[in-house]
């Protein structure tokens, strides 16, 4: 059957693959080299603490057994704000180490927390910026990351993990945009990362040596006058220098291309460099792995070995063993392919890659974020689940009624619309996948639908398609492929040869052309 040309790629199993190779960072060994990235649930409430669903979405994080879960960002301080885990004082231990415990007795998962700074905000557009901040504000933010580093590691997790990316205090000081003029400002790259060196420093002090620090950090801030990949490998080194245990890479996410929304604050991912920090599905795969490829190459060219951590948009074990392999990177991290699917580790290392449920980076999860509403998966979640669904792992896939009864219809402006049967499962369908061929090509992945229909907006005039769906249930396994439906999609515009002459307004057709 046509349908299966889609299976001819190159299959690793996990022995072979270097995903699923143990690295140790300062003392913590990771059983493979796959790490959940922060990333905003706003499960939280307001006052900060480690409830019940902020347990639960991280448990089920942990039962897909990645190398290393870093929690979401959380406050050193306790400006206000919405909500958000906090680590700014004792009294946030407590649950903290209870969540990491219950982590650690489900999974080998290792777990860092990720701390953050921020600066104040106000609906009517006004932002804080560095060159606002006394001395004494600066010395007392040191003194919070230090301090909230030590709490970090009272609390059981693993490692800490210091957020100086996107639009937050610390990335606004390494940026090209730091309008400050003293020490620490923007008049020399050394001033601009006067106050990251000072910070890595103090949280050492608190922490000691034989705990593990990381950075996540921007390698590239897209936008205009921002700093790229010519500064970010020095700002990497000196993180190296000054004894960061792994480097995380981050792009973009500033405030200064947001778009303002009457009556609500700024949100630092409306903007193309927000695009650029979750890239969304019409930017190509792997994104930004040039930003790591180019920082491990620099650091490791200086002898300093620090593990570099890639993101932005690989969806596939296949291509992240492939960045891997060509040395783009030593671990590389996932959010909205393991918001999507939490197992996704646990089945790629297993030989089960064919169950894993696919991001089709809709951003539906950012766009929650950015109407703080609560993250989850809203492009293929079905509507009443919080967290990602769970099912016994039973091998029986979903069935169809007859052969799927794919239907392809088009429709004005080059839209396509498709039809199909609803599958038949045992415990219950979870979605469909959409694979599609273009002028007989090999058939690819295209996008996935909760429900048995689907409108494609990208069919172009004089092209060849062909689709067929695939049906999967709450474990992962997938139905054989639905029947193939053709179409033929006319130009719409006269192709070269068809027409020879235009002349008044009449159009004078080549010998053999029929209008």
């Amino acid at each position: 059957m046509r349908a299966l040309t889609i299976f001819r790629e190159v299959v690793y199993t996990a022995r072979e693959m270097l995903l699923f190779e143990p690295i140790v960072i300062n003392h913590m060994r990771l059983d493979n080299r796959i790490l959940l990235t922060a990333m905003v649930t706003r499960l939280s409430g307001e006052d900060g603490f480690v409830n019940q669903d902020i347990r639960d979405r991280y448990l089920r994080f942990a039962r897909g057994e990645p190398g290393l879960i870093v929690v979401e960002a959380t406050a050193v301080h306790s400006s206000k704000s919405g909500p958000l885990l906090r680590m700014c004082a004792d009294e946030f231990i407590p649950g903290h180490r209870e969540m990491v415990d219950e982590m650690h007795a489900a999974s080998p998962s290792k777990v860092a927390l990720h701390l953050i700074h921020f600066m104040k905000i106000a609906r009517s557009g006004w932002r804080q910026t560095g060159d606002m901040l006394s001395k004494d504000d600066l010395k007392a933010i040191i003194t919070a990351y230090g301090e909230a580093a030590a709490r970090t590691r009272e609390a059981g997790y693993d490692a800490v993990e210091l957020h100086m990316a996107h639009a937050y205090t610390l990335s606004s000081f390494l940026s090209r945009k730091n309008k400050r003029l003293d020490e620490y400002g923007g008049r020399s790259l050394e001033t601009r990362m006067r106050l990251m060196s000072e910070v890595i420093l103090e949280v050492r002090r608190n922490v000691g040596d034989d705990y593990p620090v990381g950075v996540r950090f921007d390698g590239e801030e897209c936008i205009k006058g921002g700093y790229g990949l010519g500064e970010s490998k020095y700002m990497a080194l000196r993180m190296s220098q000054l004894g960061v245990d792994y480097i995380s890479i981050s792009a973009g996410g500033k405030f200064e291309d947001a778009v303002k929304k009457e009556g609500e604050p700024l949100y630092p991912y409306t903007g193309y460099s927000g695009d650029r920090t979750m890239p969304a599905a019409v930017y190509q795969d792997a994104t930004n792995v040039y930003l790591s490829e180019g920082i491990k190459g620099f650091i490791n060219a200086h002898g300093y070995p620090v593990p570099v951590v890639t993101t932005g948009k690989i969806p596939t074990p296949a291509l992240a063993e492939s960045i891997l392999q060509a040395g783009k990177a030593d671990i590389v991290g996932f959010a909205r392919a393991l918001l999507a699917d939490p197992d996704w580790p646990r089945k790629a290392r297993e030989g089960k890659e064919h169950t894993i449920i696919r991001c089709i980076y809709g951003n539906v999860c950012k766009n929650l974020d950015e109407n703080f509403k609560q993250v989850r998966c809203g492009s293929l979640w079905p509507r009443e689940y919080l967290h990602a669904p769970e099912a016994p792992d039973d091998e029986q896939p979903p069935v169809w009624p007859t052969d799927g009864g794919l239907k392809v219809e088009l429709r004005e402006n080059g839209q396509v619309r498709l039809t199909w049967e609803k599958a038949k499962d045992p415990v219950g369908v979870y979605g469909y996948e959409i694979f599609r061929s273009v002028n007989g090509s090999q058939f690819v992945h295209l996008t996935s639908s909760l429900s048995a229909n689907h409108v494609e907006e990208y069919a172009l005039g004089a092209n060849r398609y062909a689709y067929f769906i695939r049906a999967y249930d709450f474990a992962g396994n997938r139905s054989v492929p639905s029947n193939t439906a053709e179409l033929e999609v006319p130009a719409g515009f006269p192709l070269p040869g068809e027409i020879s002459l235009v002349l008044d307004g009449q159009v004078e057709a080549e010998q053999g052309f029929t209008a």
